[in-house]
Formats: structure tokens, C-alpha cells, sequence
């Protein structure tokens, strides 16, 4: 699983990039990612291959 670094803040992009924080937040209550740190800055582990369905609800704004 690669890591992925979340970014400090939101930048209020239309939908959501993929590097949010609150799109790792739900990916991680959906299952599909694994909080290693808390902070500004969380690192997460985010699996390979996330369904497309679940990218786009994780995504929207």
C-alpha cells in the first residue's frame, strides 16, 4: 500500500483532489485507507485499487 501525505488545508477545488485531507478521512471510514499519524500533516495508507464509485463519493464536495 503507498503512503500518501495529506495536504495541511483544503484548497476548495471542485471536486476535491485526491491529496485532501477530508477525502483520506472518508477513504479511511470507508475502508479503503489507514490513518499511520495525526497532526496538520496526517500520513495514510491508501490501497491500490479503490473503486471508482467509492473515489467519487469520497471526492465530492
Amino acid at each position: 500500500m503507498p503512503q500518501v501525505s495529506a495536504k495541511k488545508k483544503c484548497c476548495k477545488d471542485r471536486p476535491r483532489c485526491k491529496a485532501c485531507p477530508v477525502v483520506l478521512m472518508r477513504l479511511s471510514k470507508m475502508g479503503y485507507a489507514e490513518q499511520l499519524s495525526t497532526g496538520k500533516k496526517p500520513k495514510y495508507d491508501v490501497e491500490k485499487n479503490i473503486p471508482k464509485k467509492a473515489m467519487v463519493l469520497a471526492r465530492q464536495r
